[in-house]
């Protein structure tokens, strides 16, 4: 994780520790830089725009997830396998925040 101390939030977490929080922050800084929409379905993004999202969502992730997704080159895409890989924590923190 080099240059955290640039970051706007912590990276995400290969171990999968801080996806929930990672999600939230993202879609919160995408907002706020009017790019959420690349993240989002059949977008009209620009080039620019998908770039642009596509540097922010690398430099948020782990080196090793960046390395491992080393060829994505959309950020629609970028998103859509870190939610397959991760979403199952979803259900694990909710289900388990109904029960407590």
């Amino acid at each position: 994780m080099a240059n955290i101390e640039n970051q706007k939030f912590i990276a995400l977490d290969i171990s999968e520790k801080n996806y929930l929080s990672w999600v939230f922050d993202v879609k919160l800084h995408l907002n706020a830089k009017k790019l959420r929409h690349t993240i989002e379905e059949e977008n009209a993004a620009t080039n620019e725009e998908r770039a642009t999202a596509l540097i922010f969502l690398r430099y948020h992730i782990d080196d090793d997830l960046k390395y491992e997704y080393l060829t994505v080159e959309n950020p629609l895409e970028l998103w859509q396998n870190l939610n397959d890989r991760f979403e199952h924590l979803k259900t694990v923190v909710l289900s388990k925040a109904l029960n407590d």
